[in-house]
């Protein structure tokens, strides 16, 4: 069904690169809705306790989150939410396996070019820098050849939900 792209370099991305945009399922309208960095509060915190504030375009909902609790989705078991308001990620869809999830469109296409190489190259082991990465933590069941196809099925699947809405 794929073609298979060359080779994937793992880029040492960790999750919290992908959590400056982070879309959901809106509380109000059941659309597709942002949290995004709060632009007017600047917070020594680092990214993690940056201020957000969750905005939807179909309905006009807005809230702020300045709370210093964040709780990242871990695990493939159960539905992702959001790790500031708790609300269901708009990207994400159950396979055979497991919830396949990304914050964003960078982190699907991420897991995308991944699971379509044929060739995964991780960073050399006497570099500098990151080890474990996002692509390194990510599910065996994503990892394997076998569920190639079938994760790449879901990928589609979660983009032709961007079109639907």
């Amino acid at each position: 069904m794929a073609t298979l792209s060359a080779r994937f370099r793992d880029p040492r991305s960790t999750k919290y690169d992908f959590i400056t945009l982070i879309m959901v399922r809106c509380p109000g309208c059941e659309k597709a809705a942002r949290v995004v960095l709060a632009p007017e509060d600047a917070s020594p915190g680092g990214i993690l306790f940056t201020p957000r504030r969750l905005v939807c375009h179909g309905c006009g909902l807005s809230r702020v989150w300045s709370g210093r609790l964040v709780t990242l989705s871990a695990g493939t078991a159960q539905p992702a939410t959001d790790p500031y308001f708790g609300m269901p990620l708009w990207l994400q869809v159950e396979t055979r396996h497991g919830w396949l999830w990304a914050y964003n469109l960078e982190l699907l296409d991420l897991i995308r070019r991944f699971v379509q190489a044929s060739l995964r190259e991780r960073a050399p082991w006497y570099d500098t820098g990151q080890k474990m990465t996002l692509v390194a933590r990510l599910p065996v069941w994503i990892k394997r050849a076998k569920n190639r196809d079938e994760i790449l099925r879901a990928v589609s699947r979660i983009h032709a939900s961007l079109v639907a809405a």
